[in-house]
């Protein structure tokens, strides 16, 4: 059973299951230009999926090479939450407040959100320090979620990178992650996966 956090928005409780501090393991294995073979390695993680009483699950990751020296890999941040259209009395942009009441403040209004597979539309939009911003949408429906994006911004100097998926499953109480990407001139393709246990 998923215990809600306290003051959680009810607009999040789609993605309550989310909330916490996340630790584990995974592989990176992705081709890279003409290499024979891909470029393959282990790493360990930590997410944290945290929130402030607004209706966004703030997001960050951080990843290092399982050698002797733990050397950091690559770290992200980001914004997740309930993609629907804005209302009146919804925050923004930038620090203006909404007109009126906040939207879809209880559990049975953000019921009107369900969409026609029975999940909810979802959002996410993850910072690389390299250079590269995403804007992710998908949808999630009970312990999973489904993301794809071509919405990639990169900087004049950022590597290649033009699409991702990213699929996340809640299974007996464990948080895997799998994540494909286009990038360095390959099409969509499997590059990294994890298991993450709650740590906090």
């Amino acid at each position: 059973m998923i215990e809600l956090p306290e003051g959680l928005a009810p607009e999040l409780v789609p993605l309550s299951w989310l909330v916490g501090v996340w630790e584990g393991t995974g592989v990176v294995e992705y081709p890279v230009g003409d290499e024979d073979e891909p470029r393959k390695y282990e790493f360990g993680q930590r997410v944290s999926f945290s929130h402030d009483g607004l209706p966004y699950l703030n997001y960050s990751s951080t990843t290092w090479l399982l050698d002797d020296e733990h050397t950091p890999l690559a770290a992200e941040m980001g914004y997740w939450r309930i993609d629907r259209p804005n209302e009146p009395g919804d925050r923004g942009p930038a620090m203006l407040m909404g007109d009126g009441p906040a939207p879809f403040s209880t559990v049975e209004s953000v019921e009107t959100l369900r969409n026609t597979t029975d999940g909810f539309d979802v959002e996410a939009a993850i910072i690389h320090p390299t250079g590269v911003n995403e804007l992710y949408v998908g949808r999630v429906k009970k312990g999973r979620i489904d993301l794809a994006t071509d919405a990639v911004m990169r900087s004049p100097n950022a590597k290649d990178y033009s699409a991702a998926t990213r699929l996340y499953g809640l299974v007996e109480g464990k948080l895997f992650w799998a994540w494909d990407i286009a990038a360095l001139g390959q099409q969509l393709t499997s590059h990294a996966s994890g298991q993450l246990a709650k740590v906090d």
